[in-house]
């Protein structure tokens, strides 16, 4: 899943890094409901994700402000979806912040 983030140095990206429990029971529905609703907040730019067979997921979201980002924390149904993740659908996760300074890109199309 993800956008194509729209984006000028310097911006944030927010790292997410989990793995899953046994128990996934409506956890895909769920992320698709929070990133539709982080699509809608003042400042998202984006967002890239990938899960593996094992359960073994990264998302990264692109924010325009550490505001941004702190804004989307505290967003209601964000905490509900947060609290259930530690509940029941992840064995672990690890969160990073950083600034993103400078980025390049390559695109076969464009040699």
């Amino acid at each position: 899943m993800g956008t194509n983030p729209q984006k000028t140095s310097p911006y944030y990206a927010v790292i997410f890094t989990s793995n899953l429990s046994n128990d996934t029971t409506d956890y895909s529905t769920v992320s698709e409901k929070m990133e539709e609703l982080a699509k809608q907040q003042p400042g998202f730019l984006g967002v890239e994700s990938a899960r593996d067979h094992s359960g073994l997921g990264i998302t990264i979201s692109y924010w325009e402000s550490l505001a941004a980002i702190e804004n989307w924390k505290q967003n209601a149904l964000h905490k509900e979806a947060k609290k259930r993740g530690r509940e029941q659908w992840y064995e672990n996760f690890h969160l990073r912040i950083c600034l993103v300074e400078k980025e390049y890109k390559f695109h076969r199309d464009t040699l």
